[in-house]
Parts: C-alpha cells; sequence; structure tokens
C-alpha cells in the first residue's frame, strides 16, 4: 500500500474547490479553512490503497487484539499513520502498559509535592525560599546497545530537556550505568561510547556531571544499561505546563528540523534486542548540545513571558507524543498542518514526520495574539519556530481529536484521550511466578564458605580495590566536566552523595544546597527483588543523610527484561512492592521516572533487575556538609550500625569466592531508620569529622576509600566473634564508618550509650593500612590499584 493515506472528502472540494491549499509549506495558515477541515464530515477512512493487516499492526508490535480495539475507538479501521500512531503511543516505552498497574501502588504525595507524579515533564518538589527542584532520571539503554555515542548522547540530552521545558534551568546531571564482562572487547568499546557520548554532551552543554555509578556483570553483555537523570531550580508559580488549551491558541513546533532519525523508536524500545536489532539503527536519534543550549535558553525566554500555554519535549514518538499528551491533558485537540513542519529530509511520509525522534525540538502553545512573542526570541537564537496548527474545541462526547494533515489531505483523525497514558492506552495485569533460582539462593550456607586466614585478608583487599564495580572511576570522570556552573560542592570534598549549591534568581548564591544520588546495586535485587529494592532506596537516603541532608523524594528508573515472562516479571512486582514500602518508610514520594522492559537478549536472557533509584535531599546550612574523607592522624574511628556474620550477594562471595546464589544481604527497616537517625544527629551537632557509608566491598573498602581521599591510613582491629570475612568484607546494611576527633569521645559515646549499636575501630593513621598489628597494604599500593585498575583495562 502506499504510506501517504489520505481521506477522499467531497465536502472538501465542494466548499474549498481544492484538496492543496497546503502544498507551499511557505504560506501563512488561512485559519478559516483549518476549522472547515477540522469539522469537516468523514466519508471515508483515509487511505490510499488497502488498508493495513493484523499482520501489519503485528509488525509494529501492536497485538491483535489491540488493532480490534483501535478500530473500535475509531469506528473504522485505522490507516497506516494512524495505525503507525497507536503503534507508538500504545507501546510499553510510551504507555506503561504493562506496569501502569503495579506504579499506582507507589507513594506519590507529600506536602512538598509540587506536580503530580508522572503528569508533568519531571518531578517537582519545593524546597522552600520560593523556589522548587524539578528532577527526573530516564533511560536510553536500547539505542546504547546499538550506537553508544549518540544513544548515550541523546539521552543526556532528551533528560535535560524534560527539566528546562517545565521552566527549571539543569544546574547537575548523574548516571547510572551498567555494562557487561570488561574482559570483552564489545564491552571495552561500550563504555568508551557510552561515557565520550554523556562527556561530549554534558560538557558542550554547560552542565555539571556531578556523580553516579557504574556497575560490571555478564547479564549486560548484550544490553547495557544507560540510565541519565538531571536537576533544575525554578521559581514556584512559574512552572511551565505540558498542557494545551484554548480554541485558536497557536501550536508551534521549535528547535531542531525534524528528520529520518528515531522513527519508531519507542517502538524499538519497547522489544528484545536481537542479533537483528542493527537493521534498526536508525530508530537512534542524532543528538546536537550547542542547538540544546540555544534551545534551552530561548525556552527559558519564552516561558518568562507569561505567554506560554504549555510547552512539552518532544522525546518518545515525536510530534504524535507532544500532541496528544497535551492535547488529552488540556482536554482539547489540535489540528497540525505536517506541511509546516522544518524537515532536513525531502519527501518525508506522514507517518515519518509524526513519529521521528529527532533531537532538541519542542512543541509549544502560545496564546493567540503573542505569535510575535514566540517568533521574535526563536529568531534571536537563530532557531526554528514554527507554527504548524492551533487548538481546537473538543467534540460533543468532550474528547478532543487530532487531525494530521498532509499536501492538504488529512492523513490521520485520531482521539487524544485514547492515545495516551491514563486515557485510552490499555493497562495489562501480566502473569507472574517467582523463578525457580529464588529457592536455590535461600538456601545458601554461608558455613559452606571457608573464612579468611590472616594471610588471605591482603589478597582480598587487593582483588577488591582492583575490581571495575569498586575500583576508582576515574577514567571515566576525568571525561565529565563537573565543574562547569561552579555550584558543584563536592569537587574537592568528597562525600557519599553530590552535594550541588542553589543559586537563586535575584541574589545569586543562596546557603540551601540540593543533595543528589543515583543506587542500586542489581545483584541484591536479582537474589532477593523485594528486599533488594528495599536496599536501594535506603541506601540512597543514607547517602545523603551521610553528607548532610535530609532525603526528600525519590525519582526511578525500572529495567527490567520481557515483561511477557511470569519470572521476569514476578521480579517487577517484587521490586516495585519493596521500593513503595521504603520510600513510604522514608517519607520519599516518588515523583514519576521511567520503566524500561525488554532489556534481554537470546543469547544472555534479561538483565539483572535493576530499579535504579535516584534521589533528592536538601541541605539547608552548608555548615552540615559531611565529607567521606578521614582528616586527622589520632582520629577514632567507629563503625556505627550492627556488624554481623553476613556474607550474602557481597563483592567478595561473588567475584572472589565465586559463589553467585546467595540470598541479599541483611536489611532491617528499624535498624536503618534509627542508624540514619543517629548519623544526622552527629552531623549537626558537629561531633564528628567524617562519614562513609559500608556498601560495596565491605567496611574494608568503606575505610580505603576514606583513607585515600585524605591522603592518610587507618588502624584497626577485628572483632573475634565474627567471622573475619564478614567483619571486613561483608555487605550487610545500614552501618557508616565515621571519624570523631579526641576531644569529642565523650558527647559521641554517650550519646551511643542511650541504645546506638557501635564499635570503635582504632584511629586514623599517617600511612597504611593496618588491620590487627599486620600490615594488609601500604598506602600506595592501594591508590594505584584503586586510582588505576580501570584505565589498565581500558587501555
Amino acid at each position: 500500500m502506499s504510506e501517504r493515506a489520505r481521506y477522499s472528502v467531497s465536502a472538501l472540494s465542494t466548499v474549498h474547490g481544492t484538496a492543496g491549499v497546503f502544498a507551499n509549506t511557505n504560506r501563512p495558515f488561512t485559519l478559516s479553512l483549518i476549522h472547515s477541515f477540522a469539522f469537516m464530515e468523514i466519508t471515508e477512512s483515509p487511505n490510499v490503497g488497502p488498508l493495513p493487516t493484523v499482520e501489519t499492526a503485528r509488525k509494529l508490535g501492536v497485538l491483535p487484539e489491540e488493532f480490534d480495539r483501535i478500530g473500535q475507538i475509531l469506528g473504522r479501521q485505522p490507516n497506516f499513520t494512524e495505525l503507525s500512531i497507536f503503534s507508538v503511543m500504545w507501546s510499553e516505552h510510551c504507555s506503561y502498559k504493562n506496569s501502569i498497574v503495579w506504579l499506582k501502588t507507589l507513594p506519590r504525595d507529600s506536602d512538598r509535592m509540587l506536580a503530580k507524579a508522572g503528569e508533568e515533564n519531571a518531578g517537582l518538589v519545593d524546597i522552600g525560599d520560593g523556589l522548587a527542584c524539578s528532577f527526573k532520571i530516564e533511560s536510553h539503554n536500547h539505542p546504547s546497545a546499538l550506537e553508544p555515542y549518540q544513544g548515550a548522547a541523546t539521552g543526556v540530552g532528551g533528560i535535560n530537556r524534560d527539566i528546562f521545558t517545565m521552566g527549571a534551568r539543569p544546574i547537575a546531571q548523574l548516571n547510572s550505568l551498567r555494562f557487561g564482562d570488561l574482559n570483552l572487547p564489545k564491552t571495552r568499546r561500550l563504555l568508551r561510547g557510552v561515557v565520550k557520548g554523556i562527556g561530549d554532551y554534558g560538557n558542550a552543554f554547560g552542565i555539571p556531571t556531578v556523580g553516579g555509578e557504574i556497575y560490571f556483570d555478564e547479564c549486560y553483555n548484550t544490553n547495557p544499561l544507560v540510565n541519565a537523570f538531571s536537576a533544575g531550580i525554578v521559581e514556584v508559580g512559574k512552572v511551565a505546563k505540558a498542557t494545551s488549551y484554548g480554541v485558536g491558541n497557536p501550536v508551534f513546533i521549535v528547535g531542531s528540523a525534524t528528520g529520518k532519525d528515531g522513527i519508531h523508536g519507542a517502538t524499538f524500545a519497547s522489544e528484545d534486542i536481537s542479533d537483528k536489532s542493527t537493521e534498526k539503527l536508525p530508530a537512534v536519534q542524532v543528538g546536537d548540545p550547542f542547538m540544546e543550549k540555544l534551545l534551552l535558553e530561548a525556552t527559558l525566554e519564552i516561558i518568562a513571558t507569561g505567554h506560554v500555554i504549555g510547552i512539552q519535549d518532544m522525546g518518545a514518538a515525536g510530534i504524535i507524543c507532544s500532541t496528544s499528551e497535551m492535547s488529552a491533558k488540556g482536554e482539547h485537540g489540535m489540528i497540525i498542518d505536517l506541511d509546516k513542519v522544518p524537515m532536513r529530509q525531502p519527501n518525508m511520509q506522514p507517518f515519518e514526520i509524526l513519529l521521528s525522534e529527532s533531537q532538541e525540538r519542542m512543541l509549544v502553545v502560545i496564546e493567540k495574539g503573542k505569535e510575535d512573542v514566540i517568533n521574535q526570541i526563536f529568531d534571536k537564537w537563530d532557531l526554528n519556530c514554527s507554527q504548524i496548527g492551533e487548538v481546537t474545541a473538543p467534540g460533543p462526547d468532550g474528547v478532543g481529536r487530532l487531525h494530521f494533515y498532509r499536501h492538504g489531505e488529512l492523513v490521520a483523525d485520531v482521539p487524544a484521550h485514547d492515545l495516551v497514558l491514563g486515557g485510552g492506552a490499555p493497562q495489562y495485569h501480566r502473569e507472574y511466578r517467582e523463578p525457580a533460582y529464588i529457592k536455590e539462593f535461600e538456601e545458601f550456607d554461608p558455613e559452606d564458605v571457608d573464612d579468611v586466614e590472616t594471610d588471605e585478608i591482603a589478597d582480598v583487599a587487593r582483588h577488591l580495590l582492583s575490581h571495575p564495580n569498586i575500583c576508582s572511576r576515574r577514567w571515566v570522570y576525568e571525561q565529565y566536566d563537573s565543574m562547569v556552573g561552579t555550584a558543584n560542592r563536592g569537587t574537592n570534598a568528597p562525600s557519599d552523595a553530590a552535594v550541588v549549591r542553589i543559586k537563586t534568581p535575584e541574589t545569586g548564591l543562596s546557603n540551601k544546597s540540593i543533595v543528589i544520588t543515583v543506587d542500586c546495586n542489581s545483584r541484591y535485587v536479582n537474589a532477593n527483588p523485594r528486599r533488594g529494592a528495599m536496599i536501594a532506596v535506603a541506601e540512597a537516603a543514607r547517602n545523603i543523610v551521610c553528607s548532610g541532608g535530609e532525603p526528600l523524594a525519590v525519582t526511578n528508573n525500572l529495567n527490567f527484561g520481557n515483561p511477557y515472562v511470569p519470572e521476569v516479571y514476578w521480579q517487577f512486582v517484587e521490586a516495585v512492592q519493596g521500593m513503595g514500602e521504603a520510600c513510604r518508610r522514608f517519607s520519599t514520594p516518588v515523583t514519576g521516572g521511567n520503566v524500561s522492559f525488554y532489556n534481554q537478549s537470546s543469547d544472555d536472557g534479561p538483565v539483572f533487575p535493576t530499579p535504579t533509584i535516584g534521589m533528592l535531599g536538601l541541605m539547608e546550612d552548608p555548615s552540615h556538609q559531611m565529607t567521606l574523607n578521614f582528616k586527622a592522624e589520632g582520629d577514632w574511628i567507629y563503625l556505627v550500625g550492627p556488624p554481623t556474620d553476613d556474607i550474602a550477594s557481597s563483592e567478595y562471595l561473588y567475584s572472589y569466592r565465586k559463589v553467585k546464589a546467595s540470598p541479599a544481604p541483611l536489611f532491617d527497616f528499624e535498624t536503618e531508620w534509627r542508624v540514619q537517625e543517629a548519623i544526622k544527629t552527629l552531623i549537626r551537632n558537629g561531633w564528628i569529622k567524617s562519614a562513609h557509608d559500608v556498601s560495596d566491598g565491605g567496611l574494608f573498602v568503606a575505610l580505603a576509600e576514606s583513607a585515600m581521599a585524605g591522603n592518610k591510613g587507618f588502624q584497626i582491629d577485628t572483632v573475634d566473634r565474627y567471622r573475619t570475612d564478614a567483619f571486613l568484607f561483608g555487605e550487610s546494611q545500614s552501618r557508616v564508618v565515621i571519624t570523631v576527633s579526641p576531644d569529642k569521645l565523650h558527647e559521641v559515646e554517650g550519646y551511643f550509650n542511650e541504645g546506638q549499636t557501635f564499635v570503635r575501630l582504632g584511629q586514623v593513621t599517617a600511612t597504611d593500612f593496618v588491620i590487627n598489628d599486620q600490615t594488609i597494604l601500604t598506602s600506595a599500593e592501594a591508590r594505584d590499584l584503586y586510582d588505576n585498575s580501570l584505565g589498565r583495562i581500558m587501555a
């Protein structure tokens, strides 16, 4: 069939005498003619040649029952353009059709929430003094698997657009990355491409990358995970909305021209990676950070005029996504002339224009009569700014319809409400069941693993400090600009979370800082999805608390395999329930985020379930900032929280002992809560000099990192009643290493004696790592292993 579909409308030619009045793309709108187009009686289905079949729908990712439902919605069979519209809007990537029923169970409210979860471009949280923080995390996994540089770069660009379309200026970026076996050339190629893509785009755009995380495991060999986080600041009351209303208000497309890159990118992201995925390389977008910088300034300027009705980034599914979501939210319709869309390539078909995911574009609805304002601003910034349509009234049924024209012909007529999440998009309860391996993991007995001998401690220490999951990411972060914008407070003050000072519009810098982190140990989640997700939330909160902040809210990026596999869907359900329970306990509502299914391949199976937590915290007073580095010789080192005999799912057990099957580490909410409250009290009272949570690699790695960050050493003793490997290398939760100067011992131990579990470990020294009077590593050897191991592998 011809991909260029059209209506046969005798009414059109009778009234206007022509069906080609929009063929000249330079011609101004004739609004009365547009109105006639929008409300004319349709006499036939818009198509040329045979209509698409169920098999066509299947190839576009539309299920047979969904194809039938589309016909019921339209009251007729869809043409190819309309079927393409539904295929992307009802894809998992856009509609969350296999996840929304569980996402609705997450806590979504607090006194600080200024936007309903998932209803705006990003989450919005009140941080006081008339300011709000907009923040969000999203994935770009499939594109990065095919073309790592552009996949990662456009992921950074897209998440930043979500922030500044709300009127917020981005001030900080984080990323959470997962790759396969680093010994494989393919993995090193993917890592190089992704890191360079993130660095090149973020550095050119001018927003600092202030932190992140990277993990490696064979399960990610085919399907890496690239999750990008961004945060920005906006004045309360000056937030732009992703909506559309007001009959006759003009609709503009601004920014880059539209090309054929990214077409069906949302559909591509809603299927498994396979050996045929490279055939879909055009589904990967191409980014331009310099264009994005211009678009940022122009967008914030037009929002500041107060004339913007609504604005939305054209991310997944491009024009059709923005027009449908904004119209559905505003309960209006639109009429759009696709000839008016600036295009990079000639002869683009209607479905290509609608579905293109070309980057650096926005859809803007502005007050009627203010067209000159938006034109002048975008002309000043030398950006495309084209009126492509206008807002129309809802029909008698209260539903707004979208009418798309090409060369004067109506090529698609679809109801906005039925396309979108929360509207008519399908929602499914999928079958799920516990995987057989879970029982095997739970049967793990630590007594089957030999404890480390005294002369073996050094070998384990070297293994962990040089392991890609633990060693310094210097090779990565040196490619990122972390200081642009001059607000990063962690450049010379390392802490568990990034601390970024807020700049107010009127007075410049304020005393407040946002404290942000991304966290998830997917090995824990794989071992026990519910507990692993709880731990991810708890660790994010612990990192913020150890840095001097107060946790406020969460955004999440839920990376899982194919939802139609019952065992995978069970992982998802369990993780969401665990996350919800943890967020309720920590009073950190979920502001929104992203679900990324289909992260699996026929060769490697599904990736570990990876529900990445992006958490926002607030530091009201800069004197509360706490760093992890040891400060002075003679300071006392304490472990706050309970030591245990737990070695389950630790890096030590997994990669040194080669035991893959074990449960998630021990975790108890009440213990975690008490530890975090204790750390807050110690910091607020000025009683401690450093704080660093115990996580990957256990107590030894926490001590080593604090020592190396302060160019110091340490001398500690283990506790005889615990296994040595569990005490030093186990990863049981709710533990923090702190240091205390001798003159504060009385206050700290007096506070601890009120019921907080603690162990005095030893003291900070000038150099070297000493355990039980034995030098395990010299400072020089430890630093070389930690700082240079990743670089050596990549070289």
